[in-house]
């Protein structure tokens, strides 16, 4: 047992007589490991790129809500009275009546 774990450190199953057969897994361990790490890292960036679509999702949300928010303000005859009162304008004091035309058939 300590021969084998002294020939495995010192490398000499890179070197013996089946030594392509060890070459050629260790290139294929080795190629396996670099798929994974890139892997790894196109997953990795792909969660950020979600975390950050989220984020941006959440701020146009907010403005959103604020803008439709304000166009509501605006769309109140108090705020549409104050408005048109900066131009000279007033409402009507006398309500407008409905004409009715009766068309004939």
């Amino acid at each position: 047992m300590k021969k084998g774990l002294l020939d495995i450190l010192k490398g000499k199953f890179l070197v013996s007589g089946d030594a392509p057969k060890n070459w050629l897994f260790l290139l294929f361990a080795s190629f396996l490991a670099a798929l994974m790490i890139s892997s790894s890292h196109n997953a990795d960036k792909k969660v950020h790129e979600i975390a950050q679509l989220n984020e941006e999702v959440r701020a146009l949300r907010s403005e959103f809500v604020e803008t439709r928010r304000n166009l509501q303000q605006l769309k109140l005859e108090s705020s549409l009275k104050m408005t048109i009162a900066d131009k000279g304008l007033k409402p009507s004091e006398n309500p407008p009546q409905k004409i009715i035309v009766k068309s004939e058939e």
